[in-house]
């Protein structure tokens, strides 16, 4: 896959930027708040439970260092070499397998990890793209794919901080749905930015038969 306008962004110093932010930072509360909503979304992976996850686009591995209290082995993939080598870097992740990469090109074998999921991250992936990494999602997960993003009934486009054509809503879990039959909709809900760690998410857990 050709190198996009999005992806370019992010590996430059606007994804260093975006780590930095007050509600991307790894804090008290933020940790606090992820666990109530990984507490709630793995409730259900229960047949069987997953053992291993992935997070593709892991920024700094604030979702990573939560899930280490709820699954055995994790991965994180993410295209920022600075924020990479940020996260290789903090001992909370010591056990976790980091990565340089992207979406469209997951490094990682057919069915090979129990659990694969996106926070805040198809949302920045234009639709023209968008396929190419569900389709990477779709063949790496075993058992589960979790989607994190922000809805909207019908796909629009959104400036996001002041930049044109890197912010995209839509229905995520339609979207995925439509493009592999067999998925399952384990549950589904919605994270409120008071009480939760996401900015007013949906998040949907699906199970790959």
């Amino acid at each position: 896959m050709n190198m996009t306008e999005q992806l370019d962004l992010w590996k430059s110093d606007f994804g260093v930027a975006y780590a930095e932010r007050g509600n991307n930072t790894i804090g008290a509360e933020n940790i606090r708040r992820l666990h109530r909503d990984w507490g709630k979304i793995l409730s259900r992976a229960v047949g069987p439970y997953p053992i291993s996850a992935l997070e593709v686009g892991c920024n700094i591995g604030r979702n990573l260092m939560v899930l280490q209290h709820y699954i055995e082995t994790l991965y994180g993939i993410e295209p920022n070499v600075t924020v990479i080598e940020k996260a290789k870097t903090n001992p909370a992740l010591a056990g976790v397998a980091l990565y340089e990469g992207q979406g469209a090109s997951l490094p990682f074998e057919d069915s090979s990890i129990d659990l694969v999921f996106t926070s805040g991250v198809l949302i920045h992936v234009a639709p023209e793209n968008l396929r190419a990494v569900v389709d990477e999602i779709h063949r790496v997960a075993k058992h589960y794919i979790v989607c994190i993003e922000y809805f909207s009934h019908d796909p629009v486009q959104m400036d996001y901080h002041g930049r044109q054509a890197m912010l995209f809503k839509r229905d995520f879990g339609g979207y995925y749905l439509d493009c592999f039959p067999g998925l399952r909709v384990v549950d589904y809900g919605f994270l409120w930015a008071r009480c939760d760690s996401s900015d007013n998410s949906n998040w949907w857990l699906f199970e790959k038969r």
